[in-house]
């Protein structure tokens, strides 16, 4: 997509918006990645974003501080009660660093595509590596490319009110595996356009950017709550540990 940088799918827009179409797996997600940063521990979130996952995380008794590349999704964050004392580093999450070291780095609902190149996304690895601690784990979680390619091009239907339709109007590039999306709302007031854009990967190409991090696949689960990841899993846990 031309012109296009990440900060354009997160400004003051989306940031006031993003809350208000939760997933409904908050306290699923947050009780799992609690298990691994363990009674009364700590981890880094990488896209922090608006807390949709540190928040509920931290009601477990985890302190996570976080990374996040759009300031308008920090001031989201800082604008919530639980949220205003977070420590937040905004910049990159494949380079910036807190300085410290967690039971548990994760990095949630298919972020890791919003880093364009693979390049990118091996550093994003290696970011996550630096801040573990000797035994701790990086958790990722995405969809599975084969549940979002339905062709070289394609249109789905998100959403449909009676005053207005919202479709996901995308295309792939199969050789630098970008899909170019724009959610395309079409209401009584107009029409309204939401670009972005993502590099997807399969699992086994997570898994060498993992190997090139000095990190090894632990576990994988086809979702929060320990289901098995089979071809028809809408999405993959993967937990990575110390190779």
């Amino acid at each position: 997509m031309d012109d296009y940088h990440p900060l354009k799918s997160y400004g003051p827009g989306s940031a006031q918006q993003y809350d208000r179409h939760q997933r409904g797996d908050e306290e699923a997600t947050a009780a799992f990645l609690a298990e691994y940063a363990g009674a009364g521990g700590s981890a880094l979130e990488f896209a922090i974003g608006t807390g949709r996952i540190a928040l509920p995380l931290g009601r477990h008794g985890v302190r996570v501080d976080g990374i996040e590349l759009s300031p308008d999704m920090v001031s989201g964050l800082r604008g919530k009660p639980e949220g205003a004392d977070l420590e937040v580093i905004v910049g990159d999450m494949a380079a910036e660093t807190t300085g410290r070291t967690y039971p548990l780095v994760y990095l949630v609902y298919n972020t890791v595509y919003n880093i364009l190149g693979q390049d990118g996304q091996v550093e994003c690895f290696r970011n996550a590596a630096r801040h573990l601690d000797e035994g701790g784990v990086f958790v990722v979680e995405a969809a599975p490319p084969w549940q979002w390619i339905k062709g070289d091009q394609f249109v789905n239907v998100e959403r449909i009110t009676p005053g207005s339709v919202t479709l996901d109007v995308n295309q792939y590039d199969h050789v630098t595996q970008l899909l170019d999306e724009n959610h395309v709302r079409i209401g009584a007031e107009g029409i309204r356009l939401a670009p972005i854009s993502c590099r997807l990967i399969w699992p086994s190409e997570m898994d060498l950017m993992a190997r090139l991090a000095g990190l090894r696949l632990l576990d994988r689960w086809g979702g929060w709550n320990g289901e098995p990841f089979t071809e028809r899993s809408p999405m993959h846990v993967s937990v990575y540990g110390r190779a």
